[in-house]
């Protein structure tokens, strides 16, 4: 995962995540984190663990109206028959009411990064 770039696979309801956010993950040693934005959201980051294809984390973000929001949310990672990877996501706010499902990919090989891994 580390230095692996994500976006939303479609606009996120009911969250502020969307198509034009995007995520840097990090990992070392079973810890994950990221920063992301984009679209709605101005700046995020988010803390946590992997245990296997299963990521829990805490993410706290500052949307562009100012207005900042947290959660928590559970993902399942999986590799896609072209190599890249998928996140699905089950997250709830726990800064205001609501919860949902989203899931983020890595872009087509043409638009990725270099990784470290």
């Amino acid at each position: 995962m580390d230095g692996r770039r994500f976006r939303a696979v479609q606009d996120t309801v009911g969250g502020e995540v969307g198509t034009e956010t995007e995520f840097t993950y990090h990992e070392h040693d079973g810890e994950v984190w990221a920063e992301y934005g984009g679209g709605g959201v101005r700046r995020g980051f988010l803390v946590g663990t992997r245990e296997g294809d299963r990521l829990d984390f805490r993410y706290s973000q500052l949307n562009t109206a100012g207005e900042t929001s947290s959660g928590h949310c559970v993902t399942v990672v999986t590799t896609l028959p072209d190599g890249r990877i998928r996140l699905d996501e089950t997250w709830e706010w726990e800064s205001r009411p609501g919860s949902g499902t989203s899931a983020i990919e890595e872009p087509p090989h043409a638009d990725r990064a270099t990784r470290a891994e």
